[in-house]
């Protein structure tokens, strides 16, 4: 891979039994876990490597955040109607 530099969006996740699950959106199943933040940090950075090497050993195309919009939403559910089965 030529050198250069990609941005990638990581959400990463406390879990209640410790450490952090990281999800990497534009890359589908780009998802690695971590006993604490910057371990979780460093496996999302490995994991993203590995898929973008995983890809151009495919020759597929390589997604960029290139016009992706994240937003967060606030849902007042006491408002809403909903129904359980």
């Amino acid at each position: 891979m030529k050198a250069r530099t990609l941005n990638y969006t990581v959400i990463f996740q406390k879990e209640p039994e410790g450490g952090y699950t990281a999800f990497v959106p534009l890359l589908p199943g780009c998802v690695t876990y971590g006993k604490d933040l910057p371990e979780s940090k460093k496996m999302a950075r490995e994991a993203i490597g590995i898929y973008i090497e995983s890809l151009e050993a495919h020759k597929e195309d390589i997604p960029v955040e290139k016009d992706v919009f994240y937003s967060q939403m606030n849902i007042d559910f006491s408002k809403l109607n909903l129904t359980h089965a």
